[in-house]
């Protein structure tokens, strides 16, 4: 049968608030809003009737900050509690919405047994709160008082010294409630537990308060404890009983002695083998037993300066098999019960984070349940043909990927085009992505991906991928997913690969052609000129000397006439191996001309020997044909540091070489300026036979 509450849904996505209904609609009568100005509307038509709000933070209109101030000047905040629903999970939004008086904050996506426990939680808070005057508002103010017991208790801990990291004292708490509700709910002699449950999960939070008297050289210690170190650790369990049996705040209330038990008692097992005082079976509370099981289990799950974390299975495996020492029967079996269960709330509950998989069961078990209304199924078979609509008219690889999990998911085309599975787990190790990718672009991708911020979040960056055995070029455009806009909490990336093999071919050829000769695979001028004035500019940083040499081939426009041009060519490009041979990979050669060369390159002591070795390299027989040049020779900064000027000088060089009578090398002085150059302007005596 219905309740009477009415829930309003406010949130812009119809596919949420259709999501929401279906989970809500068997227990309570929902209004919904597409944004805040409707919202607010309802809320002044149905303000006295609407038991609950479930407010979404980012809307048009009116966003949910808005209502909540709006709520606040109108008094409806103090009687109609707000849950935030939000992919937003940045402090700031959550700091916010708790201020403007929002009582909870549930993460996307939506869980339907988290739903509607914060539902009904929430809404009976109120009514005890605010409106019952019966035992259920007793109930309450018991709550309230252990609540602040809690927190004295806390406080006067804190004056000594900080205790274990919040996180694992949440996940023992959510451990305690999962065991305890399972075993009141399959053991008869446990059901007087029933009422305590939230009592002992609160009080299980000082399970681990002694650890703050143990010197931080053992609590930190990463290797193996000595005998000596292992029994000073051992202590923290009287420790911490100790401390709560001796505070000053309410040593006589139920929940500091139930933590004083847990303290003391939740390393002693089920077989006399734990401690401080070998307690057997029944011997030790049950409350301690409980702590006892969790504590384990959330200590193998998770990473220790001393062990890595063990997954949920290794976990089970070790604590079934006696490896963890004994535990009781009864609560192996709610253990084994509540397995399949415990991975997800603690996920749930303790960091908002859900994966993928995880949202495909919710979906799944939500279909499976006949829960989901044909206006849900409606508009979830809507997303799903839009996005396989989109993904298949590209033709492009679309991927998601998980940070945390290392997690790889690919689109079908993707699982075509690259042959590999659609998830892909651990992509640093597995053999078959590598074959795909390299590794160290797979690193560059990821580390680019977390460089960037959420003002400019794309990431654009070409890379070789295998297709069919042969390696391509694609442009991978991807941008990181945070929560919220906190940039350090990147908790994967999507993105999507498109084949540019094509478009970087041409390029390179086209770069190739514009910059390399066909004939002599050399540099052309212009390119060579490029590259020299960009070395030169650093001569002066570098204190380096560089020598640019300029040489042309003597008479070979006999070569071309008494043999052909065909004849001519092969004489080039024997000259250019030539040349090649007698210099080094990092020197700069280029033509500059029909038989015009040049070369430039780095030199340490005196040019000479260097000058003569490459001079005398060019010269030689090629069939019929003696090959022989004129070369000038300029340095830099001896002469010039700016490439035109020393060109100029290597030029007049070169003609100076040519006046002596050719089959020679000058090196520039002061004597040459008066030769006309040779590359910008012949005498008409030397036309025609060079």
């Amino acid at each position: 049968m219905k309740s009477q509450n009415k829930i309003l849904i406010v949130d812009d996505s119809e596919l949420n608030r259709s999501l929401l209904a279906d989970m809500l609609r068997d227990e309570y009568e929902v209004l919904e809003a597409g944004n805040g100005l409707q919202a607010i509307r309802l809320l002044e038509f149905h303000q006295f009737e609407i038991s609950l709000i479930l407010l979404d933070i980012i809307m048009p209109e009116m966003d949910g900050f808005e209502v909540l101030a709006m709520m606040n000047k109108n008094g409806w905040i103090e009687r109609i509690p707000v849950i935030i629903i939000s992919a937003e999970t940045t402090a700031s939004y959550i700091d916010a919405a708790y201020d403007l008086g929002a009582t909870e904050y549930v993460n996307r996506p939506f869980d339907p047994k988290t739903i509607r426990r914060r539902v009904s939680n929430t809404i009976m808070l109120y009514s005890k709160q605010k409106f019952l005057e019966n035992a259920v508002t007793e109930q309450v103010l018991e709550k309230e008082k252990s609540n602040l017991i809690m927190l004295e208790v806390l406080s006067h801990i804190v004056e000594f010294r900080n205790g274990e990291s919040g996180m694992h004292v949440l996940n023992i708490r959510i451990i305690t409630e999962m065991l305890l509700t399972q075993l009141c709910a399959s053991y008869t002699q446990y059901h007087d537990l029933q009422s305590q449950i939230l009592l002992i999960s609160n009080a299980s939070s000082l399970h681990d308060i002694g650890k703050i008297s143990i010197d931080e050289r053992i609590l930190n210690k990463p290797g193996k404890l000595t005998r000596e170190e292992y029994e000073t650790m051992k202590t923290h369990s009287v420790i911490g009983a100790n401390m709560l049996e001796n505070t000053r705040y309410y040593p006589s209330e139920e929940i500091v002695r139930i933590a004083r038990d847990i303290c003391r008692w939740h390393h002693e097992r089920y077989d006399g083998g734990g401690y401080p005082d070998g307690l057997v079976g029944d011997q030790i509370p049950i409350e301690a037993q409980v702590v006892a099981l969790a504590d384990v289990y959330d200590a193998l799950t998770h990473r220790r300066v001393y062990k890595e974390a063990y997954s949920h299975q290794k976990a089970f495996e070790l604590i079934f098999s006696g490896q963890c020492g004994a535990f009781n029967p009864l609560l192996l079996q709610c253990m084994e019960a509540i397995g399949p269960m415990l991975e997800t709330e603690l996920k749930t509950r303790s960091t908002g984070f859900v994966t993928k998989e995880e949202i495909k069961d919710i979906t799944r078990n939500i279909l499976q349940c006949g829960e989901a209304s044909n206006r849900t199924l409606a508009l979830l078979e809507q997303e799903r043909i839009k996005y396989q609509f989109i993904a298949k008219m590209s033709k492009e690889i679309l991927f998601e990927y998980t940070y945390q999990t290392d997690v790889l998911t690919l689109s079908e085309e993707g699982v075509i085009q690259l042959g590999l599975p659609e998830i892909i787990v651990n992509l640093k190790q597995d053999k078959l992505f590598q074959q795909v990718m390299k590794v160290e672009d797979y690193l560059d991708l990821r580390s680019k991906l977390r460089c960037v911020s959420p003002g400019n979040p794309t990431v654009m960056e070409n890379y070789c991928l295998c297709v069919n055995g042969q390696w391509r070029w694609f442009k991978i455009i991807a941008r990181p997913l945070w929560l919220g806009n906190n940039k350090s909490a990147i908790t994967g990336a999507i993105g999507k690969c498109m084949d540019i093999h094509e478009e970087i071919t041409e390029l390179e050829l086209l770069k190739k052609s514009a910059h390399i000769d066909d004939l002599t695979g050399l540099y052309r001028r212009n390119y060579a000129c490029i590259k020299i004035k960009d070395l030169l500019r650093k001569v002066h940083a570098s204190n380096k000397k560089y020598a640019l040499m300029l040489f042309d081939l003597d008479y070979f426009k006999h070569a071309n006439d008494l043999y052909g041009h065909m004849f001519g060519d092969q004489v080039l490009r024997e000259a250019v191996h030539k040349v090649r041979k007698s210099v080094r990979n990092s020197d700069i050669v280029a033509r500059i001309g029909g038989d015009e060369f040049l070369i430039f390159l780095e030199y340490k002591a005196d040019i000479d020997p260097v000058a003569e070795r490459i001079f005398q390299s060019i010269g030689g027989m090629y069939q019929d044909f003696h090959i022989r040049a004129s070369m000038g020779v300029a340095l830099s900064p001896v002469h010039a540091t700016e490439y035109e000027l020393l060109f100029h000088y290597a030029d007049q060089a070169l003609y100076a070489a040519k006046h002596k009578g050719r089959n020679c090398y000058c090196i520039y002085d002061d004597s040459m300026d008066s030769f006309l150059s040779v590359l910008s302007e012949e005498p008409p005596y030397e036309k025609g036979t060079r």
